[in-house]
């Protein structure tokens, strides 16, 4: 596939030979392209950046400028982002702050229009950010989370695997993994559509709905929770959701006893 002859792509880029470079994208730096990967007209990707096999970068899209954070005076950080990851329009992913520090994307990631990705986050594989999403520096997002549109989450919040943040959400402290938050970040349901097309099991969702009732319904606090779940949780999700309360978190999820909605009777 062609570069296009109006792209700027620097001497220190390494593009693969079957990636494509549309009109005026700019590569600057010791970027990599990998395979397959299609860069839009007008697309930039700068510094250390590293885009895997199969990425699409979107028109007017930037990916891997220097981090919006006020330590960082130039040292040579790093930006990743998995194969098959598609970056739309106006969306910017920065680079990490200290040097030889990263924000990675996980694989097959879809950052849709004017999303953001802070300096230094970590987003697992098959997240999604939809319109407008805002993650501040240091943000950790599991698996298969989906952060709605206009939402903004504060710096060094963790959002866990499969979690659904509603739409303009504020999102300062922690998101449990396998929940649906409101608009404050409160746990109101559990996210039984998202864990029944991920795959898990009759049983790894049993348990983790009493969970969620135990923790929010019932009104315990948090040294309670942690107790009940690790006295109770066996499957493998069931332990991931105690791996993640059981974290020392500098950004801890809210105190339980938030309502959820009320449980239907169905796996």
């Amino acid at each position: 596939m062609p570069i296009h002859p109006t792209a700027v792509v620097d001497s220190a880029a390494e593009v693969d030979a079957s990636a494509s470079i549309g009109p005026y994208a700019i590569l600057s730096g010791p970027v990599r392209v990998g395979p397959d990967c299609v860069l839009s007209p007008a697309s930039v990707v700068l510094g250390r950046t590293t885009l895997e096999a199969g990425c699409r970068v979107h028109s007017r899209a930037v990916v891997g400028d220097a981090p919006q954070d006020l330590k960082h005076h130039g040292e040579a950080s790093n930006c990743l982002v998995g194969e098959s990851s598609v970056i739309r329009e106006g969306a910017t992913v920065h680079r990490g702050t200290a040097a030889g520090t990263a924000t990675i994307v996980g694989k097959r990631c879809l950052l849709m229009t004017n999303s953001h990705v802070g300096h230094n986050c970590q987003l697992g594989d098959d997240v999604v950010l939809v319109s407008g999403a805002l993650l501040g520096g240091h943000v950790q997002v599991g698996d298969r989370a989906i952060i709605s549109g206009n939402a903004a989450v504060h710096q060094h919040v963790r959002i866990g695997e499969l979690a659904l943040v509603g739409i303009l959400a504020r999102i300062t402290q922690d998101v449990p993994p396998f929940c649906i938050t409101d608009r404050e970040g409160n746990v109101v349901a559990e996210n039984r559509i998202g864990m029944t097309r991920a795959g898990l099991t009759v049983s790894e969702r049993a348990e983790l709905r009493a969970a969620f009732a135990a923790i929010y319904r019932r009104g315990i606090g948090r040294n309670a929770a942690l107790e009940y779940l690790q006295n109770t949780m066996t499957t493998d999700a069931g332990r991931r959701l105690l791996a993640f309360y059981a974290y020392p978190s500098t950004r801890g999820s809210r105190g339980s006893g938030m309502r959820l909605y009320e449980p239907s009777s169905s796996a």
